[in-house]
């Protein structure tokens, strides 16, 4: 039993630790230049063309997906902001007519994709930070054009291996 409680403790400090990330986006201020957010956070996972020739650095990040951050930079490079949007707040954005470029320009690319043959629609599928332990969904015709979108079941719940007590269960 001892050994259990050990096994959670270090666990538990772990997943803690993994809050406080150095290499978060959080910590960069407004301003900084390509070269330091390159320094602390490497090449991004998309870049997006945005109106006033500025750019918007995506960086996926976190546990099974579930942190996107969007740095936005100036035609000369240097910061605007930083966010983090796979959140429900971002994702109310998305709406019916957008393209699949307009997505990919507000939440970056998709944690999984999945296909609905009788729609003939491609489906995006975001993870994100729940109390739910839910995801996002995005549909997107054959054309790109958002057709439809939905919260639903994340599957990994599901699956207990993904979660601390199925960690436990193991032992």
């Amino acid at each position: 039993m001892a050994r259990v409680s050990i096994l959670a403790a270090a666990l538990a400090g772990a997943l803690l630790a993994g809050c406080v990330n150095m290499n978060s986006p959080s910590v960069l201020a407004p301003g900084a230049s390509a070269e330091a957010i390159r320094a602390r956070l490497g090449e991004p996972t998309g870049r997006y063309a945005m109106p006033g020739g500025g750019t918007r650095l995506e960086y996926a990040r976190g546990p099974y997906g579930r942190q996107t951050w969007m740095l936005d930079v100036d035609a000369g490079g240097a910061l605007l902001k930083a966010t983090q949007v796979l959140n429900e707040a971002t994702f109310h954005t998305i709406k019916a007519g957008m393209t699949r470029d307009d997505v990919l320009r507000t939440i970056g690319r998709p944690g999984s994709l999945g296909y609905v043959g009788w729609q003939k629609q491609t489906v995006w599928n975001y993870r994100y930070d729940s109390p739910f332990c839910q995801w996002f969904m995005v549909g997107l015709s054959q054309s790109g054009i958002v057709e439809d979108t939905a919260f639903g079941p994340d599957p990994l719940c599901d699956d207990d291996s993904h979660s601390l007590q199925g960690v436990l269960r193991l032992r």
